[in-house]
């Protein structure tokens, strides 16, 4: 998926496990929008929450978008506009996943964990709740830019385990925060610098579980000219090391900044000339 500013890749499998993909990943390639959901539940009912959580924030996130998004909002103590959208439509999403598992005895006990990422011109705004990840490929460098909200996280943060301790002692699949377990959610939110080609990967843990961060750095770096050969060859990764898990991967990256406006004293530089 392509659009003038951005390219997309966005797929997602059921795994080698599981009955049916309980995952929700989807994608506005138009806006840089991204974002995936990982569900959790009774049968099927995870499906629903994820599904719910992802149309709600799309939906939110993308009319704001098309209202004008005050990306200069930003002040020394506070996030910018285009991050508090993005905050305010997590919580908005909890909140019908929380009704829907109060009100739907088939849905009791739903949550979902959720990572949104916007670009704005010169921002990558990013928001998430649980152990959904998102990483960044920029040149020769890859890093996680979230930090997990799960029972391993904290144990490390700590100081009991260190990270290979904790992996091999902890379930990996106990999250400390999630979607519709609770009326309300604390939501983390962060802002990045954007830049032209690099590559931003948001997965649900049926990915990292499975393939270790190097391994995922070695394969978004090979196949970084075709995104959707990257995210074919690291699903594929996932499943041929047991696919334990559903495993979603969507990619974006950004092809060009977006034209900016001129400034005051450029729009004033032109005045000048045409006196002259």
């Amino acid at each position: 998926m392509r659009s003038a500013r951005f390219e997309v890749a966005n797929l997602s499998d059921t795994g080698q496990k599981r009955p049916h993909n309980e995952d929700s990943a989807v994608t506005d390639a138009s806006i840089g929008l991204a974002i995936v959901a990982d569900g959790m539940g009774g049968y099927k009912a995870g499906e629903v929450a994820s599904a719910i959580a992802a149309q709600m924030i799309l939906d939110e996130v993308a009319s704001a978008v098309r209202e004008g998004l005050d990306e200069t909002g930003k002040t020394r103590s506070g996030p910018s506009h285009a991050a508090l959208v993005l905050r305010d439509a997590v919580h908005h999403a909890n909140s019908e996943v929380y009704r829907t598992a109060q009100e739907v005895p088939q849905c009791q006990g739903m949550g979902t964990t959720v990572v949104v990422v916007l670009y704005q011109e010169r921002t990558v705004s990013i928001a998430h709740v649980g152990d959904s990840r998102v990483y960044r490929l920029r040149g020769d460098e890859f890093e996680q830019v979230t930090r997990d909200h799960s029972l391993i996280q904290e144990l490390i943060d700590r100081g009991f385990f260190t990270p290979e301790e904790a992996a091999e002692n902890t379930p990996r699949n106990l999250v400390t925060r999630a979607l519709g377990i609770e009326l309300d959610v604390e939501v983390d939110v962060q802002e990045l610098e954007a830049r032209p080609g690099e590559i931003y990967l948001l997965c649900s843990d049926g990915l990292n579980d499975m393939v270790d961060d190097e391994e995922i750095h070695l394969t978004l770096s090979k196949y970084s000219a075709n995104l959707a050969e990257a995210a074919s060859e690291l699903v594929r990764l996932a499943n041929d090391k047991g696919g334990k898990d559903n495993i979603s991967v969507v990619l974006v990256r950004a092809l060009a900044a977006a034209p900016q406006s001129p400034g005051i004293l450029a729009k004033l530089n032109g005045l000048f000339k045409k006196g002259s």
